[in-house]
């Protein structure tokens, strides 16, 4: 599929790719720092190729093909990036995949867009990452540090070290979700690897005690880890998907 370019009203230049097909677009929000030629990403768009499905999948500023330095981005502006896009890309309801911290931006866009979004489905999701799984374990050095210089490299098991910025501490304090009920009552699936040493599966049942949706369910899978990659794990994925086409009303 080619590869097209978006310019939002700030000024960022989103990279994305959209196939045409029947029934909700499904929409793929990825996680920090990755990208949209990802595994799952890739292998939700050979299942929607397959079936003649909508499709999206797309970079936030900072990430992959699009524009900007990662270390401009908050999850306040990658969450608008997600809006824009889809609000002008697509037209009529979408089912909402989000990894990590896309599974944070997916209930955003939710919460703002209501009765639009037919569904969810959050792999290893991680909402207010930022604030209690960095800043709550951080030491007061740590924290000191950030504020007076504005950004630290913290460690990743998946490369060069994260840029973190106190503007994207700062923006997810405000944008946190699980401090009170969140206002989504489509059908929502909440797939979870137990062995996730990133972001703990406990996560998942908190958010599932958060969201209004009485049609929400919790997957977590034993041997999981945060990648939820493995053509298993990537069959469930699939699984969660079409159980929410197949229920899907116009």
């Amino acid at each position: 599929m080619e590869t097209s370019f978006f310019c939002t009203a700030s000024g960022d230049r989103l990279a994305y790719v959209r196939q045409e097909g029947t029934g909700p677009v499904v929409m793929f929000l990825g996680g920090f720092r990755s990208d949209m030629t990802g595994t799952k990403a890739m292998a939700l768009e050979a299942w929607a190729k397959e079936h003649g499905r909508g499709y999206l999948r797309f970079d936030y500023h900072g990430h992959g093909q699009s524009s900007g330095d990662f270390a401009d981005g908050t999850i306040g502006r990658w969450a608008d990036n997600a809006m824009e896009l889809m609000q002008t890309v697509t037209q009529g309801k979408l089912l909402l995949v989000g990894s990590s911290m896309g599974g944070w931006i997916m209930l955003l866009v939710a919460r703002a867009l209501g009765e639009r979004v037919a569904g969810l489905v959050g792999i290893a999701a991680a909402p207010d990452f930022t604030e209690e799984l960095m800043w709550a374990n951080w030491d007061e050095e740590t924290r000191r540090e950030i504020m007076e210089k504005g950004m630290i490299p913290v460690p990743s098991d998946y490369g060069e070290p994260y840029p973190i910025t106190r503007a994207l501490i700062e923006d997810g304090r405000r944008q946190c979700v699980l401090r009170q009920p969140l206002p989504i009552t489509c059908p929502v699936r909440l797939l979870h690897g137990m062995a996730d040493v990133d972001v703990p599966w406990q996560v998942s049942l908190r958010l599932a005690e958060h969201i209004e949706s009485r049609n929400t369910q919790v997957h977590l899978v034993k041997e999981g880890d945060h990648r939820m990659s493995s053509p298993e794990q990537l069959a469930l994925l699939v699984e969660a998907l079409e159980a929410m086409s197949q229920g899907y009303r116009p």
